[in-house]
Order: C-alpha cells, then sequence, then structure tokens
C-alpha cells in the first residue's frame, strides 16, 4: 500500500505541474523553478520509498535470525 501511495503522490505532482506549467510569456525563472520543484518532491517520495523498503528488510532479517 505505501508504494502504492507514493506512486499516486507522484502522478499528482505531474498532473499539478502540468497545469502549473508556465505560459510564454511568464517569467523565465517560472519553468526551471517549476521542474526542480517538481524533481525534489518526486525524488523525495522515492527516498522515503527506498527507505521504508529498507527498514522492512531489516525488520524481516532481525525476525529471521530470531526466529519470530
Amino acid at each position: 500500500m505505501r508504494g502504492l501511495g507514493y506512486f499516486v503522490s507522484i502522478i499528482s505532482v505531474m498532473l499539478l505541474g502540468s497545469v502549473a506549467w508556465p505560459s510564454p510569456e511568464d517569467p523565465s525563472w517560472h519553468l526551471p523553478a517549476l521542474l526542480a520543484g517538481m524533481a525534489t518532491s518526486i525524488t523525495g517520495m522515492l527516498l522515503r520509498w527506498a527507505a521504508s523498503r529498507k527498514q522492512l528488510h531489516e525488520l524481516h532479517a532481525v525476525e529471521r535470525r530470531t526466529g519470530a
């Protein structure tokens, strides 16, 4: 479920980014700022997902060692 939640969040970032896409008359810094914001948001979600996978893997390793 957690992975699905992160996937949905990534899709929402893409949808919101498409709505916020700057028009030609917007200042030139809008596009790089939008892309950087989208990229950092998605990167953060992927890092949290990877951390949760690592934590789950470590928990299973402890369970195997202890026979729990």
